[in-house]
Order: C-alpha cells, then sequence, then structure tokens
C-alpha cells in the first residue's frame, strides 16, 4: 500500500479528522504513520495517530489517542488487522471507561443525598 491509498483509506473510515500522512522511511518496508487531527478554531479536540505494519504478508494497525490539546498525552491504544477494527476497539475501551467513571459518580451523589426519616 503507498501512502495515497493509506490516505484514502484514513479519509473513508474517519473523514471528521485532518490528517497527515507521514513520509515512510526509505529503509523500512512495509511500515506507513498517519496523524489525524479534529480542532475547533485553533483548539485542538482530538488527536488520533495510526500505524500501519505490514509483516509476511499480515497486516497491523495500530491506533492511539489523545485528548485536548497539541501536547496531551496518549490516552490509550488499540491494535487489530483491520483499521475499522482497531478503531472499534478503541472506542468501545472508551465508552466502557466512560461508563465505569459515569456509574462511581452516581453512587458518589446517591450517597451524598440525605437518607428518608420515617
Amino acid at each position: 500500500m503507498n501512502t495515497s491509498e493509506f490516505r484514502k483509506e484514513l479519509v473513508k473510515i474517519m473523514p471528521g479528522y485532518e490528517w497527515t500522512v507521514h513520509r515512510p522511511y526509505s529503509d523500512v518496508g512495509g511500515y506507513l504513520s498517519a496523524t489525524g487531527i479534529q480542532s475547533s478554531g485553533f483548539n485542538r479536540l482530538s488527536t488520533l495517530q495510526v500505524v500501519r505494519r505490514e509483516r509476511n504478508e499480515t497486516v497491523e494497525y495500530e491506533v492511539k489517542s489523545s485528548g485536548f490539546g497539541k501536547n496531551s498525552p496518549w490516552l490509550s491504544e488499540a491494535t487489530d488487522g483491520t483499521l475499522a477494527r482497531a478503531l472499534r476497539t478503541l472506542q468501545t475501551h472508551y465508552e466502557h471507561r466512560a461508563s465505569l467513571h459515569a456509574s462511581h459518580a452516581r453512587a458518589l451523589e446517591s450517597a451524598r443525598k440525605p437518607k428518608p426519616t420515617a
């Protein structure tokens, strides 16, 4: 796969990001990487990094994302044989974490409320 085909794949699956496909190293075959950015004005809302590796006719995608700001740390990553599955795994991970945190927030909120007296 060349950089043009890689960009088309990225835009097709994640059109909401502005993609920069990085030039591959000339001595490393089967390695492509790209960075996608979602922004609002000058504020970076989300950064997504995608690495595509091809070894022994096996393709592997590694995706990781960070939150608000240019220097925000990577929040999590996922790896799979297709870009769509790797992104879905990452999204599912975030949804699970959000659900877990919401559950804890509700428990704390309900514990602050006074118990009804009879």
